[in-house]
């Protein structure tokens, strides 16, 4: 009997001394335009600040537009020898997944028009029909393609790329490579709003948390959910921060650029949460889901069981309403 009771008690104390072992660590910072928090729990102090720097690092000199000498600014100034990384030729194959999947509605070869727009790091151009119908002639994924060789071969030099839509949240993917390999099982990654979880929070022995922005409280930075994730990630678009307003007319544009139309789209929908398995798939919905009406957005959640989502829009009498996959309910706190 005293043997059972000396095992139980080893065996209570040591949990204990696991439990209190576990260490937060946290990493946070500026990039890509906005700011960073990594939290990442090991059983001591770490710091994975030169390697996420260089995750940073690599990812702006493939894919950032506002780097003039970046990969992608020379393709979209017509370089046609730039052999692209493996990096862009994995955002440039889930794109084309998330185009075809979304009808064309989600089209990084939008560049020329957030340019034209203001959106861009080109230069702001006033808009009229004409001028949209000929930019037009210059969107179009089906008139991208990637070489075998690893060069980009576009139908017309005008086309130019944005990954914007996609290229953060698969740079958090790249992150949580980073950690996996470093054999970190627990981690929170935010940049920007976005959010890429793994395991849980072992220090509180809870899930992660995660506040979603209400875009009827802007000023108060207030939240519409708060939800727990574990393995998943969460990115969320919205045209209530991100807009322009013409100094002389007055007028509202937001930076959801609609890729068949070539106007920046105001519509009912003011924004949308996406959960998936990887970050970068998340991202790229979020911002379709901003640019299709909110029935086209549910047919599409229906026909593909592996997102869930939270879109909040406007009804007709311009009252605020919220969608929500059953998915998504399930992991909302009350």
């Amino acid at each position: 009997m005293k043997k059972v009771i000396l095992v139980f008690i080893i065996l209570v104390i040591a949990g204990c001394q696991e439990k209190s072992s576990w260490i937060k660590n946290q990493n946070i910072g500026n990039a890509l335009g906005t700011t960073y928090s990594i939290i990442y729990i090991a059983h001591e102090e770490v710091d994975f600040q030169k390697e996420i720097d260089s995750v940073f690092q690599v990812i702006n000199q493939s894919m950032s537009t506002y780097i003039p000498d970046s990969d992608i600014s020379k393709i979209n100034d017509g370089d046609t020898t730039v052999v692209v990384d493996t990096m862009f030729k994995e955002v440039f194959e889930l794109s084309t997944q998330v185009y075809e999947t979304s009808d064309g509605y989600f089209d990084p070869s939008v560049g020329v028009l957030a340019n034209a727009w203001g959106f861009g790091p080109g230069k702001q151009i006033q808009l009229d029909s004409i001028k949209i119908d000929s930019l037009l002639n210059f969107v179009g994924w089906n008139k991208v393609k990637l070489s075998p060789n690893g060069t980009i071969k576009k139908l017309h030099p005008e086309i130019r790329f944005d990954f914007n839509a996609i290229a953060k949240g698969y740079a958090i993917d790249r992150l949580g490579v980073l950690l996996n390999n470093r054999e970190i099982e627990n981690y929170l990654i935010e940049v920007g709003g976005e959010v890429l979880t793994q395991g849980h929070n072992t220090v509180t022995a809870k899930d992660w948390t995660v506040g979603i922005d209400n875009p009827n409280d802007v000023l108060q930075r207030g939240t519409s959910a708060i939800i727990t994730l574990r393995n998943k990630a969460l990115a969320s678009s919205g045209n209530y921060r991100k807009f322009r307003i013409d100094p002389e007319t007055g007028e509202k544009y937001v930076h959801t650029i609609d890729p068949k139309t070539g106007y920046t789209k105001n519509s009912r929908v003011l924004a949308s949460s996406v959960l998936a398995s990887n970050c970068a798939i998340a991202d790229a919905y979020a911002t379709t889901f901003m640019t299709l009406d909110l029935e086209e957005s549910i047919s599409l959640l229906k026909n593909n069981q592996e997102l869930d989502a939270y879109i909040i829009y406007l009804d007709e009498y311009d009252r605020p309403q919220q969608f929500m996959t059953d998915g998504f309910k399930t992991l909302v706190k009350n």
